[in-house]
């Protein structure tokens, strides 16, 4: 039974539209959770599966995921769920750390100009790519001019990439990168891939990189295939597993069923909420999902384009009764386009701006002229449960002030072409994640001429305020900006955000080294048989 009355209320409201769900899965502020502490580190052994030992075809793993792998450029990579499976296969200059920074990688040090405009990079003797050669500058040049659109009519395919002047090869070891406008930020975006030159056309089906793995084989909506690679340049770090498979796995419950049988050693991003099937014979992590949740809204259309309308909604919502239905109250109230392991530009306190208050609903809704409400939809991946729970509960509060939503489930890349990238939606419930730490880029989507402004957002204040923090070299104005940017965001309620959902790492307990990191990774190089 669920701990809270107030959860069971909800269940009775929205019990039978779950269970006519269409992508048929089921299923308060706090702290993020520890990361450090899990959950359950159990030894039932109710199967052969969780016995400890290794299994029967060797030293290899497979990872369950909900997401399928639609478009495995690793520069051309729209969604999350795509990035953190690539991790594995490709790096950068840099790569990410799961304290949130970067580190050397193909490069094995820079430096910065003191203009903060020069970037110069010094790279790492013997790192090969998985076809066995040596990466070279004019590799490195190559992938950085691609990131900067060379091969894509100019349009940069990374946007930081926009603010590049030059890129410029200085001997056989060196690249110099200037840029348009200074930027202590830009060493983030160098997070992206160096592929061999003139690779572009390829890139997708070879999936040739640097990484720990190298990539063997893709079968859409099936799986996803790598193993170590045993000529990786970092050995102190080398994989401890000979092959991983990532599994496509659409239902959550599927998931669960998966682990007890064996044929699933790891799921990631498992909602909380089903902790209860799992933490008597798996090991289990709980973090938050480094994502931040929300009904998105497309300002180009009405009534989204009236920001009144767009706050009457948000006063509509309660955002802790979604959090305690959809995570059992364990997510994180986020109030803005942040999330709350971007620790130096979260602000908890946007949050509390928009307590539901139905009356002011209403009555913002009267003077935007639509007393009466209006309908809606709402377009939802539906391999998501948290969206889908999520979006129903929105179905059932904004009735209340006269706001009636229909629920569109709709495939994954349905969702990605024609909500993402078509912009032909009014409305959508999911989770935006940062290539990095940055507050760029959580904030930069937001701008009026982004091409990831698929929320169609146009304000000149945040505009200016944006150019400003991005070209800004001092830490402190730099921060003040960006939650300035924060601060319109809330006050024009340009998106309905809701939280940085929990989620649970489930393992085999033959398993060990999961580690979280503060952006979406799932790094399989430190997952290893105990």
């Amino acid at each position: 039974m669920p701990k809270f009355v107030k959860r069971a209320l909800l269940l009775l409201v929205v019990f039978a539209m779950l269970a006519a769900s269409l992508c048929g899965c089921t299923g308060g502020t706090q702290s993020t959770p520890d990361e450090s502490q899990a959950v359950s580190n159990s030894g039932s052994d109710p199967s052969a599966a969780q016995s400890g030992e290794l299994p029967p075809v060797g030293n290899s793993v497979t990872v369950g995921i909900a997401q399928d792998l639609s478009n495995l450029d690793p520069q051309l990579a729209a969604t999350a769920g795509i990035r953190e499976v690539l991790f594995n296969i490709f790096e950068g200059l840099v790569k990410a750390s799961p304290d949130g920074s970067v580190t050397p990688a193909v490069a094995s040090d820079y430096k910065l100009s003191e203009d903060g405009a020069t970037y110069t990079f010094t790279l790492r003797e013997g790192v090969t790519f998985h076809n066995g050669k040596t990466v070279t500058v004019e590799d490195v040049v190559y992938s950085l001019e691609r990131c900067a659109g060379s091969e894509n009519d100019g349009t940069p395919l990374v946007s930081a990439f926009s603010n590049v002047s030059s890129i410029e090869a200085s001997g056989d070891n060196q690249v110099v990168i200037t840029l348009a406008e200074p930027s202590t930020e830009f060493i983030n975006s160098l997070t992206a891939a160096i592929i061999p030159k003139d690779s572009g056309a390829t890139i997708a089906t070879d999936l040739i990189g640097t990484g720990p793995f190298q990539f063997v084989s893709y079968a859409p909506q099936d799986n996803l295939v790598m193993e170590k690679y045993d000529g990786y340049w970092n050995q102190e770090k080398a994989a401890s597993l000979d092959k991983v498979t990532f599994k496509i796995v659409a239902d959550e419950n599927a998931m669960v069923v998966g682990l007890k049988s064996g044929t699933l050693d790891l799921v990631v991003h498992l909602p909380n909420t089903l902790l209860k099937e799992v933490e008597n014979d798996f090991t289990v992590r709980q973090n938050t999902m480094n994502i931040v949740q929300a009904l998105y809204l497309n300002n180009a259309v009405e009534p989204f384009d009236n920001e009144q309308v767009r706050q009457a909604m948000y006063y509509a919502v309660n955002v802790d009764e979604i959090i305690e239905f959809v995570c059992s109250g364990a997510g994180v109230a986020t109030g803005t386009s942040m999330y709350p392991n971007q620790q130096q530009y979260f602000m908890p306190e946007l949050a509390e701006n928009y307590q539901q208050d139905v009356e002011k609903a209403k009555e913002l809704l009267a003077q935007a002229g639509y007393p009466d409400g209006f309908s809606m939809t709402m377009t939802v991946p539906s391999n998501y449960p948290q969206h889908m729970d999520t979006a129903q509960v929105l179905i059932e509060q904004l009735k209340a002030v006269g706001i009636n939503a229909e629920l569109v489930p709709v495939e994954w890349q349905t969702w990605v072409d024609d909500v993402y990238r078509g912009r032909n939606y009014e409305s959508t419930v999911c989770g935006i994640a940062a290539d990095d730490m940055t507050a760029r880029e959580m904030l930069v989507r937001y701008m009026s001429d982004n091409r990831k402004n698929f929320i169609a957002f146009s304000d000149a204040e945040y505009d200016d305020v944006m150019t400003r923090a991005m070209a800004s070299t001092d830490d402190a104005e730099q921060t003040g900006l960006y939650k300035r940017a924060e601060e319109i965001l809330n006050e024009k309620a340009a998106s309905l955000w809701i939280q940085d959902a929990c989620e649970l790492a489930v393992m085999n307990p033959a398993l060990d080294g999961f580690t979280f990191y503060r952006t979406y990774v799932i790094d399989m190089s430190v997952v290893r048989y105990k």
